[in-house]
């Protein structure tokens, strides 16, 4: 559950969110079925994008099954014969490419996961997207939900957009910047606010592509 303090930060800070938040009463953290290391967790955004959270699953379920029901390591993806990984899966040629490339840029040190935790969130931003098929879209909610920062707000998610549309009484779907803009009074508790406005759509974010 969230914490209350945060809770009520928000209901104080917004008051369009103190309605939403009185209405729904509470929210939770959706998980799906997001691993717990950092590696994994890329990889599912990766697998994630711009499908339904039911092929994803079916697509993560099909990959770690390749690998004795785990993630697969760097190493064993690369060593992986490209087309076979990519039917036994279900992968596209496209997601099968972001995947090698996210693996390359561990084995060689270019990414260096066990550092992410320690950096900012800017500084993860622009260590995850310099993976080719990984954009800030899913670095956004690699923060959110792998590292869970706080004071984080998907500005190009179309959940939160709509939801914002929805809740302020906006004529369309408002920018990024607009998105920045309204948020700004919920700093910084960014993070917890989005769940609220994902939670009001009943809508689960997917780890969707850039």
């Amino acid at each position: 559950m969230a914490d209350p303090d945060a809770v009520e930060y928000l209901r104080a800070a917004d008051p369009v969110l103190r309605d939403l938040i009185d209405e729904l009463g509470g929210v939770e953290r959706p998980r799906d079925d997001i691993p717990d290391d950092h590696f994994g967790t890329l990889i599912r955004a990766i697998i994630g994008q711009q499908v339904s959270t039911a092929a994803a699953r079916s697509m993560w379920l099909r990959l770690t099954s390749r690998f004795d029901g785990r993630t697969p390591t760097p190493s064993e993806i690369l060593a992986d014969d490209p087309e076979t990984l990519r039917t036994a899966a279900g992968l596209s040629h496209a997601k099968l490419r972001y995947l090698r490339s996210l693996a390359e840029h561990v084995a060689d040190g270019s990414l260096r996961l066990d550092e992410l935790p320690a950096l900012s969130d800017d500084e993860v931003i622009a260590q995850v997207t310099a993976v080719t098929g990984i954009g800030l879209w899913s670095a956004h909610v690699f923060l959110m939900f792998h590292l869970r920062r706080p004071d984080v707000v998907a500005v190009g998610d179309l959940g939160i957009r709509k939801a914002i549309m929805q809740r302020y009484g906006l004529s369309g779907l408002p920018t990024p910047a607009e998105v920045e803009t309204i948020a700004e009074p919920w700093r910084p508790q960014r993070t917890l606010a989005c769940m609220f406005l994902w939670h009001s759509l009943r809508a689960t974010p997917v780890l969707p592509d850039r």
